[in-house]
């Protein structure tokens, strides 16, 4: 496949809102319950489709902030929500998304240790810590990524992926963005509707020439890996820049350019007012390469015209 030019490409859709404090309500009181095995599935038992998908949803809104630091709040929502999700078959697929997601939440734990708070001044409330420099990032992801395991599925898929990117004339390194994306499994779903190896949203998939119907070749792991490098390539001549390239693959390639124009021509210029996960996912990509392949995105050649 071949990107031909004009094609459209679209941004996220929004996550529809939720209300927060009912999402760290229901972590907390299902993390104080200490869930045994019985209770779990007790609770798998009325856990319906509808409920996680407003949960998680709710966790999403927090990777679309700007504030980093704030995930940190969410980790034990997510460890207690994520057995849930796996337990029943109708919510598996979340599961396949959030499971990559939960380093973000101990990274973030992490870097609100690292990072000292502000001098509190007198007769006014504390201020917020800073979100990470770009820096700080790198070095808690390369620590993170490296006591990790990795990926089970991508013994299997890497080998069968890396000829597709190059045959789009993408740097076969780019396949470890499976890992990043979905841990290589491709019934991964996130809550705002994106699904595979690679996350593809069902408008930008559509108009890369995947179907959705009747049947979803999102779901079919070779044309979505070969969907993901043909976008991956027309991003990367847009931007001539494999970090904006990635960071404009998960934020959208609106996103980013609107961000660059209140100004900076890098990621490192304008990460720290992108989304929260792309402020992490960026960082989380070039610590797995760096693992697996020994290059940074900075070391990868350019994408082919």
């Amino acid at each position: 496949m071949r990107l031909m030019g004009g094609i459209p490409v679209l941004a996220l859709a929004q996550t529809p809102q939720v209300n927060l404090n009912d999402l760290l309500r229901a972590g907390e009181e299902w993390a104080a319950e200490n869930l045994d095995a019985d209770k779990l599935q007790a609770l798998a038992d009325h856990f319906d489709h509808d409920e996680a998908l407003k949960l998680l949803r709710g966790l999403q809104e927090q990777f679309e902030g700007q504030y980093v630091l704030d995930l940190a709040r969410f980790r034990d929502t997510a460890q207690t929500l994520l057995p849930l999700l796996e337990t029943l078959p109708q919510t598996r697929p979340y599961a396949g998304w959030l499971r990559p997601r939960m380093d973000y939440f101990d990274v973030a734990d992490e870097l609100l240790v690292d990072i000292p708070a502000p001098k509190v001044e007198p007769g006014k409330p504390p201020p917020k810590r800073p979100n990470p420099t770009p820096v700080q990032e790198r070095r808690a992801w390369t620590v993170q990524v490296a006591k990790a395991p990795v990926s089970r599925g991508a013994a299997a898929w890497v080998p069968r992926l890396k000829p597709l990117f190059s045959q789009e004339g993408v740097p076969t390194e780019l396949v470890w963005l499976a890992e990043v994306e979905s841990d290589f499994n491709p019934e991964a779903q996130s809550p705002v509707g994106a699904v595979g190896l690679y996350q593809l949203m069902p408008a930008t998939a559509q108009s890369l020439g995947l179907k959705l119907r009747p049947d979803d070749e999102r779901k079919d792991a070779e044309k979505n890996a070969r969907t993901a490098a043909a976008y991956l390539r027309y991003l990367f001549l847009k931007f001539r820049d494999w970090r904006l390239t990635v960071a404009a693959y998960n934020a959208g390639e609106g996103r980013v350019r609107e961000t660059m124009r209140s100004g900076g021509k890098s990621f490192d210029d304008i990460s720290r007012r992108l989304p929260a996960e792309t402020q992490m996912y960026v960082p989380k990509l070039e610590a797995v390469l760096r693992r697996q392949e020994q290059k940074s995105l900075l070391q990868l050649p350019a994408a082919r015209p």
